[in-house]
């Protein structure tokens, strides 16, 4: 949260031609009063990503370029990943994006200055709940792995 994952994923797209999914996007216009606590944001993170998965999958399955914008703070998250790309055998990269969190709270702070609407969580009491559930990809789940 606030690491600048979002930042990072708009420019991979740019540069690398690709079509840019943003579960913060997605969220805010699917369910824009329904997500104000974490266990909701579980809820319907889950729903949107079952129904974006063969959707995704279709999309690289044809050589379309994917970033997705979404969390892979767990290995839970980032097995979702894992399942898609490996469901169609395409290549795949993780862009890990490996702030402090002090870093972080600081970005957060700068965000909250203009409170991006489709911003669900915006208190350093939010990140630390969240992140209190972050860990660090490792190689042994199997992902082509780029540290930031």
């Amino acid at each position: 949260m606030a690491a600048g994952k979002s930042t990072l994923a708009k420019e991979l797209a740019k540069k690398n031609d690709a079509v840019l999914l943003r579960e913060d996007s997605w969220l805010s216009q699917l369910y824009p009063e329904e997500i104000t606590n974490i266990p909701e944001y579980i809820k319907y993170s889950g729903r949107l990503k079952n129904i974006l998965s063969e959707h995704i999958q279709l999309l690289l399955s044809h050589g379309v370029s994917v970033v997705l914008d979404f969390p892979g703070n767990t290995v839970n998250q980032r097995s979702w990943f894992r399942a898609i790309y490996e469901q169609v055998n395409v290549s795949h990269v993780l862009h890990f994006v490996d702030a402090s969190d002090e870093i972080c709270k600081q970005q957060l702070k700068e965000r909250n200055k203009d409170k991006p609407m489709e911003t669900a969580f915006t208190s350093a009491e939010e990140f630390d709940e969240i992140t209190k559930y972050f860990e660090a990809p490792s190689e042994k789940e199997g992902f082509n792995i780029i540290r930031y």
